[in-house]
């Protein structure tokens, strides 16, 4: 969220910036978040001076006690300040509570260099990469792996449900050989991998985004508090809430393995149905924490990790700066990474990188401490490195040759050497 003390100094920026969003309704939050935190801080001081007054009429009885004086009167006054202190308590309790709600709510500042639009027609295409290919007879990608024995819909939508599937024989091994190469990759760029918690508690999670954009697509666990995690991204975020590093600590660059969970896939066409937009999916994510002055370029160095990534699995690609109407509420700036699908002759979305500057460590206390001993937020980034599923349908469709799935040379290591997968029996 914005530090209140940012939104006091810069009303007119937030004002400015929530114009180039598109949304007019939040402008007016702006006011009113500013007129409750200066009702609030009135109410601190006016407890505050009863505090002190308080001591001061301890002190003032325990003269008059010395001197042998009546002191009925000081007693008299002394009781009635702590219900008074007690009741503007409440009363700045109720505001705090306010004022964090329309924090924690109000979008993160926009980057100079984020396009201004209303929604994804908008964003713009920063460069086209590889050859792309055509491929419009091939059956739609679900129904291609079925036939082919590499994907058992029905067997998991027996037990779990639509939206679920099952991975088999060598194209299961294919999705090993995937996170394996990405992992490879961003360890040697100095990632620490992580396997997180595969679950959240509400507070942890409201540390980390606006649940009223994740809320509504993730599974509540019954008669708890948590969360199956919709990203890995979340928990490494979390793990590190109310934490100070030392300024020689960052940047902290992780790499998250895990399932990601998410309830709701949405209305979409043919092409997307299969392994593309599932309720349970595969996927390595990048995360860094680092210093603000640090952070436009570690935004670059994320995307260009998975760049390369893709480039590696001989996929075209283009690269997209997503426009200020759809890039959300924690991101600064976004960058979508969209690969090209040859059946369909579309680019579709593979990664997602965000530079989310302060705004999730101001939501979740997360701090550095400075050379000179002063303390600061540090900034977060993600990107996605590779989720699996989409990667495993872009995979198919540009390199099925023949009656055989050409496996890209970067990870024929990850699979003892194979070069081709042909089709199973089941």
């Amino acid at each position: 969220m914005l530090d209140i003390r940012f939104l006091r100094e810069n009303p007119d920026a937030i004002i400015t910036d929530l114009g180039r969003r598109k949304d007019a309704e939040k402008k007016a939050w702006v006011e009113e978040v500013l007129r409750m935190d200066r009702e609030y801080r009135a109410i601190l001081q006016e407890a505050e001076a009863l505090r002190r007054k308080r001591n001061d009429i301890t002190d003032e009885i325990n003269r008059f006690m010395a001197q042998k004086k009546d002191f009925k009167q000081k007693i008299a006054e002394a009781k009635e300040l702590p219900e008074k202190i007690k009741k503007l308590e409440a009363q700045g309790a109720q505001l705090k509570e306010k004022i964090d709600y329309y924090l924690m709510r109000l979008p993160n500042l926009l980057h100079e260099s984020v396009p201004v639009g209303k929604d994804d027609s908008e964003n713009v295409i920063m460069r086209e990469m590889g050859k792309k290919t055509y491929n419009p007879s091939m059956l739609p990608h679900g129904e291609f792996l079925e036939k082919n024995g590499w994907v058992d819909f029905a067997r998991a939508t027996r037990v779990s449900g639509a939206g679920f599937y099952a991975l088999k024989g060598e194209f299961a091994m294919l999705e090993m050989a995937l996170v394996r190469f990405a992992m490879d990759k961003l360890v040697k760029n100095g990632f620490t991998p992580i396997q997180p918690p595969l679950m959240m508690n509400r507070s942890a999670y409201e540390g980390v985004t606006d649940l009223s954009d994740f809320e509504n697509v993730m599974y509540k666990v019954d008669s708890s508090d948590l969360y199956l995690i919709a990203t890995s991204e979340h928990p490494m975020c979390a793990m590190y809430r109310d934490e100070i590093f030392p300024e020689s600590g960052l940047p902290l660059k992780l790499a998250g393995i895990s399932p990601c969970f998410r309830r709701e896939i949405g209305k979409h066409g043919i092409d997307t149905r299969g392994i593309f937009r599932v309720h349970q999916f595969n996927k390595v994510e990048q995360f860094v924490f680092c210093r603000p002055e640090d952070s436009w370029k570690i935004h670059e160095e994320l995307l260009k990790n998975a760049e390369e990534i893709f480039s590696g699995l001989e996929i075209a690609y283009r690269v997209v700066n997503v426009c200020s109407g759809d890039i959300g509420t924690v991101a600064a700036k976004k960058y979508d990474i969209e690969a090209w699908m040859p059946r369909e002759e579309k680019y579709r979305e593979v990664v997602s990188n965000s530079n989310c500057t302060s705004y999730q460590a101001v939501r979740s206390n997360i701090k550095y401490k400075k050379k000179d001993g002063t303390k600061e937020y540090v900034h977060t980034l993600n990107s996605t490195a590779v989720a699996t599923s989409r990667a495993l349908r872009a995979i198919v469709e540009a390199h099925y040759k023949g009656n055989a799935l050409k496996i890209p040379k970067a990870l024929q290591k990850y699979m003892g050497g194979k070069k081709e997968i042909v089709a199973t029996k089941d």
